[in-house]
């Protein structure tokens, strides 16, 4: 079962329950994948790629951060306990985030087999990591792991 599938399927399943926040969350999801659907779509049939469905999924994890760091900022417990819940449910569906010293294992590696030795080599690490850890570590994260072990 592909993640978009697990999505609807879930979907329906909230529904069922009469789940409204993770109704609401899926419902939310839903229309991005659609919105980008469309987006791809050239005359024939569109199909969202898993790549495709985990970007939008990050799109709206991020999104919920940014809502819930300006929630707290402004004194809104209210509103700032709804987008840790839904950030509780989208995050469900990402892959588990590495932690810190896994991360350095990774970027070591990458720098151990491209053979990087100077910060002047961090785009050819980056490019090698970010597609490899998407949706598993935060792109500021990795670069920032890596240009601290390329100094």
């Amino acid at each position: 079962m592909s993640l978009q599938e697990k999505l609807l399927a879930d979907l329906k399943t909230a529904m069922l329950a009469r789940d409204e926040l993770k109704t609401r969350v899926l419902r939310s999801i839903k229309a991005a994948l659609l919105e980008k659907e469309v987006s791809i779509r050239t005359g024939g049939e569109a199909s969202l790629t898993e790549d495709m469905v985990m970007d939008v999924l990050i799109k709206a994890t991020k999104q919920r951060k940014d809502s819930l760091s300006q929630f707290e900022a402004a004194g809104r417990e209210d509103l700032a306990q709804i987008e840790r819940d839904e950030l509780a449910i989208i995050s469900s569906y990402l892959p588990q985030t590495l932690s810190e010293e896994e991360l350095v294992v990774e970027v070591q590696q990458a720098i151990k087999s491209l053979g990087a030795s100077s910060p002047a080599d961090m785009g050819k690490v980056m490019g090698y990591l970010t597609p490899k850890l998407k949706g598993r570590a935060d792109g500021a994260l990795i670069s920032q792991m890596v240009r601290k072990l390329l100094q």
